[in-house]
């Protein structure tokens, strides 16, 4: 509980690789932080996934999703934040930062901003796409952005989780082939959702899903913050 007496949240905020999906029964794609909820006991803390597919730290706060988080934070709650993929869409200025720049202060006035209410923020760096070249080395697709999520981490003394790093590590121990189950590969007539077909190195299946949330779940623990408290026994 927090101070107030009220339910701890974890309020999550990012893009498509967190996001609750919408008809989840037929859509195979998943975000890691819809599955969040069955590593936690839901009697003591409230999981509130913010996160929405296509948006960069720009576009979140443009369109007030950041300020709407804000208005709700209470002490002792947290926000996990895991943004870049849509950051790095440099043919969009309603989504596109700089990394160096504008994605910087974004994360910093997250996490500034969420201190400020008495929340816990904790950074993560955006999982790895499935990017295989053909002698089977995956190759990293998101430049500087993972950088300064370290860098804003480190100087502000947020808690972190390198989740490209265990991403990573996840896509080559599954290798070349066998990593398509954590994604979207369909062939045209497998998947009622996907009539024509899919192939998505991107964005997760219930499977990929699941395995990065428990790889989440598993470093989030090694922190020891409060947020052990709530977990399923």
């Amino acid at each position: 509980m927090s101070c107030w007496g009220q339910k701890t949240t974890i309020y999550t905020i990012g893009d498509s690789t967190m996001a609750d999906k919408i008809k989840p029964n037929e859509n195979p794609e998943t975000g890691w932080c819809q599955v969040l909820p069955s590593f936690f006991d839901l009697n003591t803390i409230i999981i509130d996934n913010r996160a929405v597919n296509g948006r960069s730290t720009k576009s979140f706060i443009k369109e007030k999703r950041w300020d709407s988080v804000y208005n709700s934070l209470k002490p002792g709650d947290y926000v996990f934040i895991q943004f870049g993929h849509n950051d790095a869409k440099v043919a969009d200025s309603t989504r596109y930062t700089n990394p160096h720049t504008t994605y910087r202060h974004n994360l910093i006035r997250f996490v500034t901003e969420a201190r400020a209410k008495g929340a816990i923020p904790i950074l993560f760096s955006s999982i790895a796409r499935r990017n295989f070249n053909e002698q089977g080395v995956l190759i990293g697709t998101h430049g500087e952005y993972p950088l300064e999520v370290r860098l804003v981490a480190q100087e502000y003394q947020v808690p972190f989780i390198d989740l490209e790093y265990f991403s990573e590590q996840l896509e080559q121990s599954y290798g070349v082939e066998k990593s398509k189950e954590l994604h979207l590969f369909f062939k045209a007539g497998e998947h009622p959702y996907y009539p024509e077909g899919k192939s998505d190195d991107t964005h997760l299946s219930r499977k990929g899903a699941t395995e990065i949330a428990t790889i989440a779940v598993r470093e989030l623990k090694k922190l020891n913050l409060r947020l052990n408290a709530f977990y399923k026994k």
